[in-house]
Order: structure tokens, then C-alpha cells, then sequence
């Protein structure tokens, strides 16, 4: 008679899950949460897969620091290039290609990239595709809520490169007097930093808005950067970097 055949047959190893829940005599749902959390490493490799196969032969280990609480839901601050799409506009390579291990700034936060980090994720300020800046990604709905449902409150701010001559009073016009869609836009704080560059800071951001304040006093956008969201800038993240949004860190 043929045996049964299991799941676990010894030359094709056991669940990554099943060695931990093992070694470290827990519940395999314990087991899981090490593994969701990075903190368990194969042939000293992070695994994240609870599912992964291993042999008895593989060196199975929980990393220094190890917890087994459920791992927190991350928010995500990325300095946008210029040409990647963020949800404004279709051109050019998604702005999420530029999470990569590689590119996370260190000294902030959590020290590495987990595949769980960018499951379900919701872009929270979109920014055009020419501009540059801050994005930011969320799996956290006290943020998501703070920046999207209540995003007229929060402020943001901009550097805006421009060419051309501003028409008499269109400072002033910048400031408060111009429409949008047909309808006036709400006062907001623009300044010069010096003869091209425009400082923006306003709440309430719509795709277009700033562009079209622009033109309407004759200038043109060269280049556009959002340097913060509220109270969080961008400070210290190059074009392509990224970081996670530390503990202290309120929008």
C-alpha cells in the first residue's frame, strides 16, 4: 500500500512557518508574524514567506530585536523624480518603481524594505508628472484620513521655477484674487526667493492649480518641487530616495 502523501515530505523540507513555530516552540501564527515582520532570516537572507519550503540542512534564525507583534502599518515619504506619474497623468514610469531597497535613506525609521510594506498602499497627495517633490504612500488610515479627506486643511509647499515677465500686481493676484474651474481660489502665501523663483505655500492643492495661477500673470513653469505636506518637509531626501515617517512625525 502506498503511504499518504503529505505537505511535508522531508525531501522537499517544510513550511518556513512550521521550522520556526519548532525551533521557537510558539503557535504557528506567532511563527507568521516573525516572518511578516522580517525578522527571520534562511541561509542569512531576510524571508518574508510563510509558505517558502526548507530543509533540514538550511540555517533557519530569528534576527536580534525580534517581535512577534503584528507589524504596524508603514507610511511612506518619497522624493519624487520629475517624469515619473504619481495618479496625475499616465506619462513616464510609476513614482512607486522608485521604492526600492536601494534607494531608502538610512537613519529613518524602519532600516530596510519589506515586501508587506507596499501591500495596500494609497497615495495621499498626487503630484503632477513634470513636477518634482514629495509624495506621500500610506497603509495607515489615520493618515490616509488626515491628508486625503482632510487635505483642505493641510498645507503644502512649493518652489516653483519660472520664466517670463509677472504682469503689474500679479503678486497680488497670486496671493489671492485669481479663479480656478470658475471659482476664486482661497488665499494663500506666495513670495519671491529670488528673480525665477516663486515660493507657493497653499492648502486645498489641486493637479493644475499652480500652473494655471501662473499663467495667469504671464509666467511659465520651468520647474516645480513640493518641499513639505503640512508639517513633514522633504529635507535630506535626494530624487529617488525614501524614507518611512517616524514615530514623532505628525502631517
Amino acid at each position: 500500500m502506498t503511504g499518504k502523501m503529505t505537505n511535508d515530505a522531508p525531501d522537499e523540507g517544510v513550511r518556513l512557518a512550521k521550522r520556526v513555530a519548532s525551533q521557537l516552540g510558539c503557535s504557528r501564527a506567532e511563527a507568521e508574524r516573525y516572518i511578516a515582520g522580517g525578522w527571520v532570516s534562511v541561509d542569512g537572507n531576510v524571508a518574508e514567506d510563510p509558505a517558502m519550503r526548507v530543509l533540514p540542512s538550511q540555517d533557519v534564525r530569528l534576527l536580534p530585536g525580534a517581535t512577534a507583534e503584528e507589524p504596524a502599518p508603514v507610511t511612506i515619504l518619497l522624493h519624487k523624480p520629475a517624469g515619473f506619474h504619481s495618479g496625475v497623468g499616465a506619462r513616464g514610469e510609476p513614482a512607486l518603481a522608485c521604492l526600492r531597497p536601494e534607494a531608502l535613506a538610512q537613519g529613518h525609521g524602519q532600516p530596510r524594505l519589506l515586501k508587506r510594506h507596499l501591500h495596500k498602499l494609497t497615495l495621499t497627495s498626487p503630484l503632477e508628472t513634470d513636477a518634482s517633490g514629495l509624495v506621500i504612500y500610506s497603509q495607515d488610515f489615520r493618515v490616509v484620513r488626515k491628508l486625503v479627506e482632510e487635505s483642505a486643511r493641510v498645507e503644502q509647499e512649493f518652489i516653483v521655477h519660472v520664466t517670463g515677465t509677472i504682469k503689474e500686481g500679479g503678486l497680488a493676484l497670486l496671493n489671492h484674487g485669481l479663479n480656478f474651474n470658475g471659482k476664486p481660489i482661497a488665499p494663500m502665501k506666495v513670495s519671491w526667493q529670488n528673480e525665477h523663483r516663486l515660493r507657493f505655500a497653499l492648502k486645498g492643492v489641486r493637479p493644475g492649480l499652480i500652473d494655471h495661477m501662473c499663467r495667469e500673470v504671464g509666467l511659465e513653469i520651468v520647474e516645480m518641487r513640493r518641499i513639505r505636506i503640512g508639517r513633514v518637509p522633504m529635507a535630506g531626501l535626494q530624487a529617488g530616495q525614501w524614507r518611512y515617517l517616524l514615530d514623532h512625525e505628525r502631517f
